[in-house]
């Protein structure tokens, strides 16, 4: 499997990296997985594929209990990217958690549900700038990253707050929404790229809105407008449509990894025969593109 070195980091991922959020629980506690022992066949077959680069979070339910219990022994096959400043999901704290002493305490209980010593990359999950500055949350990642229990920093972050922390030129790499059906980052991609950070890409398969009429999360309403709205179900019939729209996603020149997640193994499958089919048809590129900025351009 293809792969790109994440920025400054210097770390060799693949091209393809797995989100771990489908790994939050079993059906029978609201999440998808139908037992336990299918997070650990899923993130086994993920690492037998090749995937080297796994992003979790505390607020991914039990994911990183199940990374740590599943594929902790092949630890040394993968790279570990896991986030602050938002609660494990199930356990009550507060809203957030982001001060020093939060941060350091919840990287503590990651690495335990991990069962690891240190994680390759720490992210701030989804802070607003005032949020950071508040609680000073860059010293206390810098803190965490001096301790060796994280290599590198970063933040998932949307805008406007990701150009400010683009600009502060601290976190070494971004986690951001990209697609042809969000194309809001284009550009801060590529600003992140050519500020030295790597780029880590969420969304890129549009949350299979070509496939169905609902979804999880509030921006799938946006995303399945935006799909009708181009009418790209004709440009593209015959064709997969969430494969395409991944290919799509993996044309932006200044994109490092694409974290895609999923507790299907055939979806997975898809998605490595896709990242491994590449980037489209610049044509084809070009045309998806006119037709979602214009349906873009109605929504003003």
């Amino acid at each position: 499997m293809e792969k790109v070195v994440l920025g400054r980091t210097g770390l060799e991922v693949t091209k393809l990296g797995f989100g771990a959020l489908e790994m939050r629980d079993t059906v029978e506690n609201g999440g998808r997985l139908p037992s336990e022992e299918h997070a650990g066949v899923v993130l086994n077959a993920v690492l037998d594929s090749g995937i080297n680069f796994i992003d979790t979070a505390p607020a991914y339910g039990r994911s990183e209990e199940f990374i740590g219990r599943f594929i902790s022994h092949r630890r040394d096959e993968y790279y570990l990217a896991t986030k602050c400043g938002r609660p494990q999901t199930g356990v009550p704290h507060a809203e957030s958690e982001w001060s020093r002493a939060d941060i350091l305490r919840t990287m503590d209980e990651s690495l335990a549900r991990l069962k690891t010593d240190h994680v390759d990359l720490l992210q701030l999950h989804g802070p607003k700038v005032e949020e950071i500055e508040a609680h000073d949350c860059v010293s206390a990642l810098e803190e965490v990253r001096a301790s060796g229990k994280a290599r590198f920093i970063g933040v998932s972050a949307t805008l406007p707050d990701i150009a400010a922390y683009i600009g502060w030129g601290v976190f070494d790499a971004f986690q951001i929404v990209y697609s042809a059906l969000e194309p809001e980052h284009e550009e801060s991609i590529t600003a992140a790229e050519a500020a030295g950070a790597g780029t880590i890409i969420r969304g890129g398969s549009v949350k299979g809105a070509p496939l169905r009429e609902q979804g999880r999360g509030g921006e799938f309403p946006v995303v399945r407008r935006r799909w009708v709205a181009s009418g790209l179900a004709d440009v593209l019939e015959g064709m997969d449509l969430v494969s395409t729209m991944f290919r799509y996603s993996l044309g932006h020149p200044s994109a490092h990894t694409f974290i895609n997640g999923t507790q299907n193994l055939d979806h997975l499958k898809a998605n490595i025969a896709a990242a491994e089919a590449g980037p489209l048809d610049p044509d084809l590129h070009a045309l998806i593109r006119d037709r979602v900025m214009a349906a873009v351009a109605k929504e003003a």
